[in-house]
């Protein structure tokens, strides 16, 4: 006969099934947008006659969302619970991704740029909430392989953008089609993609989650109850609540979260460029290869959930980073095939490293978990400056030279995981 704590257990581990599944679908939504949005930097650099420094400003206007909004992402959290902050976050997506119709009509670059960061404000919420209410459906100890798993489907997602944008986007590039033409090519993925927003924010909203009322606490809620305002957003509490910039393993997450999503999204910027011009690959070769690299970041993350069970997270972590370093500067010292196939191999020194450093980062905050969480998502502003440092020094040195850029993040995030990650609290705590 099973006891109380079993049958308790056992009836947890159902009511966070659920709420996973949702959830984790949520993460393949903005890995795919997230890498779509990357990849239209080839047509608007063809568009608007641009260099790759200037091509890569939409990554910039798109993760400099996460510098303006992580903070605020928090707090909302704080005010109306997990559950309301990633349903506000889909409407303010939704709305993005509408605002690239205008932008298409008037073919302008800065009406580009500000659709897309009106996309990845919404993008800033819907992770700020998504990552720790992941981390929280179960035993901290397992966080960072259930984050692992999570954002394994964001990779899936990130590999089907490639493939939509080069056949729908990127396919009448070679045509020299006028720059009306070429502009409304981006119009009907977008609608498409507002569309699927819409519905996917009205399901979360009448869907039933686990309502969070502190860092680790979670409660089902009744059928017809609303998710309970989290207990950190008392203002009793608040008075006593330490002040998360004391804890040194999140601030440094954050800066690790910086440089890891600089190599990402630098390397899955630039990938198409640097493929053109090794000029061995066709356009279907291309959509293919850089499909594989967030392929193989998804199959790393699958395997990574499974190797955690042997292998602490954090020596994944730094093993991997001196992985990635190996396999740049291997693309550093060769050319064609044997350089584009190092870049794309990186996808699996990336696979475990965004979800690894994340969980890490939030460890053992409790009732400060949602400020955590704002904090490390700042970080995701990497994405922003590294792609324009590596396009400065492609433009400059040649992408060869460029790969010392990445390189460096690596060598940091392999810090994090021998040192950095350790949880501790400053004197001034």
């Amino acid at each position: 006969m099973a006891t109380g704590s079993e049958r308790s257990a056992a009836s947890s581990s159902t009511s966070y099934l659920v709420p996973f599944i949702a959830v984790t679908a949520l993460f393949g939504f903005f890995g795919f947008l997230t890498n779509m949005n990357s990849n239209l930097s080839p047509k608007l650099e063809d568009m608007f006659q641009l260099n790759h420094a200037w091509a890569n400003m939409v990554d910039a206007s798109w993760f400099l969302a996460y510098l303006v909004f992580s903070i605020p992402s928090a707090k909302l959290i704080e005010a109306v619970g997990y559950k309301r902050t990633m349903v506000i976050s889909l409407f303010v997506m939704t709305l993005g991704a509408l605002l690239f119709v205008p932008a298409a009509n008037f073919i302008s670059f800065p009406l580009f740029l500000t659709a897309s960061f009106v996309l990845a404000t919404g993008v800033t919420g819907l992770q700020t909430s998504a990552n720790p209410y992941v981390s929280i459906l179960g035993p901290e100890h397992s966080a960072p392989a259930r984050l692992t798993l999570a954002q394994a489907f964001n990779s899936v997602g990130a590999a089907i953008a490639p493939v939509i944008v080069v056949h729908f986007i990127l396919s009448n590039s070679a045509t020299r089609l006028t720059p009306e033409a070429t502009a409304h090519t981006v119009v009907g993925p977008y609608v498409a993609i507002a569309i699927a927003l819409l519905i996917l924010g009205i399901a979360i909203m009448f869907m039933h989650l686990p309502a969070i009322t502190s860092g680790r606490e979670i409660n089902p809620p009744k059928p017809d109850e609303p998710e309970k305002k989290p207990a950190i957003a008392k203002a009793d509490e608040a008075l006593k609540k330490p002040n998360i910039w004391t804890y040194p393993h999140t601030v440094l997450g954050m800066l690790g979260i910086f440089f890891y999503v600089g190599i990402e999204i630098a390397l899955a910027t630039n990938a198409i460029k640097y493929f053109n011009s090794e000029g061995i690959f066709d356009a279907g070769l291309i959509a293919l290869m850089a499909s594989l690299y967030y392929l193989l970041i998804g199959a790393g993350r699958f395997i990574g959930t499974i190797l955690m069970r042997w292998i602490k997270a954090q020596i994944l972590l730094s093993i991997l980073g001196f992985c990635g370093i190996a396999l740049l500067l291997l693309a550093m010292f060769s050319h064609g095939s044997v350089a584009a196939w190092s870049l794309v191999f990186c996808g699996l020194a990336n696979s475990i490293m965004y979800p690894t450093i994340f969980a890490l980062g939030i460890a053992e905050l409790g009732p400060l978990t949602s400020a955590g969480s704002g904090v490390i998502t700042i970080g995701n502003v990497g994405g922003a400056v590294i792609p324009l440092l590596f396009g400065w020094a492609a433009d400059k040195l040649g992408f060869n030279y460029a790969f010392i850029v990445p390189m460096l993040c690596y060598l940091y995030v392999s810090y994090y995981g021998i040192s950095g990650c350790k949880p501790r609290r400053s004197a001034a705590a």
